[in-house]
């Protein structure tokens, strides 16, 4: 797993990448502020962030927010902190998992595991609902087709519906682009 480091204390910068390393994790970058952290995430395209809250030019909540938005990768936030105002301002920002300073890597796998599995998730989530916004808008498409059909051509609903599979079938396009077609093809009356 490739990961990309943004803590504004180097020791701890360079003792969280050699921890990493030493499990296995492969560290392609390591910054010192928040708005570092959103240019090497941009150029490296790493599985993981690791985040420091805290941090000059840019806060890791706003650059946690910035890779959020622009959905590059998942976001692990540390801190030494951890009051609950903070953890939901994490959330809001779409951190997808939170470690408290003083940490170990056993402290981190697992929210490195989490945060990875969430991002999945969401990835799948957010396709699933691009897919159904697609299907009902095809259906949309397709019944106001198939009204104008069945009051054009004097079609019943079924034999409308039909016309169009058909029509896509044969021409080896998707049914949206014939009800379409037919949507800007047909003068109304």
């Amino acid at each position: 797993m490739r990961i990309v480091i943004a803590e504004d204390e180097a020791l701890i910068r360079l003792d969280l990448a050699e921890m990493l390393e030493e499990a296995g994790y492969e560290v392609v970058a390591q910054v010192g502020d928040g708005a570092a952290a959103v240019e090497a995430i941009r150029e490296h395209r790493p599985d993981l962030a690791i985040m420091d809250i805290k941090m000059p030019e840019m806060d890791g909540l706003t650059a946690a927010k910035t890779v959020g938005e622009e959905k590059i990768a998942p976001v692990v936030m540390l801190t030494a902190f951890s009051d609950k105002d903070l953890v939901e301002r994490a959330r809001d920002a779409g951190v997808m998992a939170y470690v408290v300073k003083p940490f170990s890597i056993d402290d981190l796998r697992p929210a490195i595991g989490i945060a990875r599995s969430r991002w999945e998730e969401w990835h799948a989530l957010t396709a699933e609902v691009a897919d159904l916004a697609d299907r009902l808008e095809t259906r949309k498409v397709v019944d106001r087709a198939k009204g104008i059909l069945m009051k054009q051509l004097k079609l019943s609903e079924q034999d409308a519906f039909r016309w169009i599979q058909k029509t896509a079938m044969d021409r080896r396009l998707g049914m949206k682009e014939v009800a379409e077609a037919v949507i800007s093809g047909l003068p109304q009356k």
